[in-house]
């Protein structure tokens, strides 16, 4: 009777332990037996072949049609060039690439990156390129599940994987060659990843890349995350340096391109789903830059302080993918293949609120921003329906920003009444 006395007061314990554990922490599992341990060991192998598979399967699908349906690995051809440029010893920023027409608008660090891809066929460079983004998405996937307490059985993976492929930002990123997928997932290293003490270098590298995610720089600091926010901007520094020292014309990058978001293309274009390309849509000749960041500024500021309210609940991956929405939002430039954060949003919304996962995703799916006349300048002509259909991408991240801080000041004031009857 003792002993059964016993267990019943011991598993009341750990009952009321794990209640008390607060929402978005998720409690330690208990460790699996030793049989149970090497079954697993000995399905591990699976997830990097699935991987492989199913990116090899896309690549030799993308790299047959050429991208041609909406991209033809144009930016992958303007990497290609960059990296040339400076093997040749060259300034990758002097002209436009001449295969595709376009200009190499990457901090110069990218160009120092992007060398090897000079070396390599286009076939080749195509293939490896596209494999490697469909297995950084399907690392991305992975990296959310397990901060979500999630395990990621193989085939789960492989068909979460393919059906990302569904969405406009994902598909895109794979026509156009485009580098985003793979700086999703070096910021998901650093963000979800264990505490390690490198934290903060592969945030760092990705904005010497591309310059936006030095908004999550900022999130970790305001999270709390010193250290790692320190490591980033100190890395994020050295690629500065290293730019700087490598490739000629870098000077003219930071004192003539980086303050142009014209020469990327038209900000007024639908697939700009930024604030600064919304308020150009509305304003017909572009908004005023002190306009834009008292919109821009504010709004961005707002939500990565509900994202770090969020991470210091102990819920990093809402806190990290509304960084990222923050990020997306500041930018004066986010083309709808910048939107690839769309998929770890869905695995979040998922784990909360199923219907809304899938509203979130059919947004990206369906791709109404080029529902409305677009091209040619006709965005500066829409209605205010138009308005808000074409940049469905920004009214979708707003709507995230709202619950995700409707939610945070709920459960303040939950915190505080209990506090008053306590």
């Amino acid at each position: 009777m003792r002993k059964s006395s016993r267990r019943v007061v011991l598993a009341a314990r750990g009952r009321r332990a794990r209640s008390r554990a607060p929402s978005g922490v998720y409690p330690a599992r208990v460790q699996a037996p030793r049989a149970s341990r090497g079954r697993i060991r000995g399905r591990a192998w699976w997830l990097p072949l699935a991987a492989l598979v199913v990116a090899g399967a896309v690549a030799g699908v993308v790299t047959a049609a050429r991208g041609e349906v909406f991209g033809g690995f144009q930016d992958l051809l303007v990497y290609q060039y960059a990296g040339g440029a400076l093997l040749d010893g060259r300034s990758p920023y002097a002209h436009d690439d001449p295969a595709s027409g376009l200009p190499f608008t990457y901090p110069p660090f990218a160009a120092v990156l992007m060398a090897p891809l000079a070396l390599l066929p286009g076939w080749l460079a195509a293939s490896l390129w596209t494999g490697a983004s469909v297995g950084a998405l399907s690392g991305s996937v992975v990296l959310v599940r397990r901060a979500l307490g999630r395990t990621s059985p193989a085939g789960l993976v492989v068909l979460l994987t393919v059906a990302a492929l569904a969405l406009e930002p994902v598909w895109q990123n794979l026509t156009f060659g485009q580098v985003n997928l793979l700086l999703m997932l070096a910021v998901l290293v650093d963000l979800l990843g264990p505490e390690r003490r490198l934290s903060g270098v592969a945030l760092g590298i990705a904005a010497g890349v591309k310059l936006t995610p030095l908004v999550l720089v900022v999130l970790l600091a305001v999270a709390g995350q010193r250290a790692a926010a320190t490591r980033a901007a100190l890395t994020f520094a050295a690629t500065v340096a290293i730019g700087i020292l490598a490739v000629p014309g870098a000077a003219a990058y930071w004192a003539d391109g980086l303050l142009a978001p014209g020469r990327v293309g038209p900000p007024a274009l639908a697939h700009n789903q930024s604030v600064y390309g919304a308020l150009t849509r509305m304003l017909d000749s572009g908004p005023p830059t002190l306009l834009w960041l008292l919109v821009a500024g504010p709004l961005a500021a707002a939500v990565v302080l509900v994202a770090a309210a969020w991470w210091r609940r102990g819920d990093r991956a809402l806190g990290t993918c509304l960084g990222a929405v923050a990020m997306l939002l500041a930018s004066p430039v986010a083309w709808s293949h910048h939107w690839v954060w769309a998929v770890p949003v869905a695995l979040v919304l998922w784990e909360r609120h199923r219907w809304a996962a899938v509203a979130w995703a059919a947004v990206f799916v369906t791709r109404p921003i080029v529902w409305p006349p677009w091209g040619a300048g006709r965005e500066l002509d829409w209605g205010a329906q138009e308005h808000v259909v074409g940049n469905a991408y920004v009214v979708a991240a707003l709507a995230l920003a709202a619950w995700a801080g409707c939610g945070q000041v709920a459960r303040s004031t939950m915190v505080a009444q209990r506090r008053q009857v306590d």
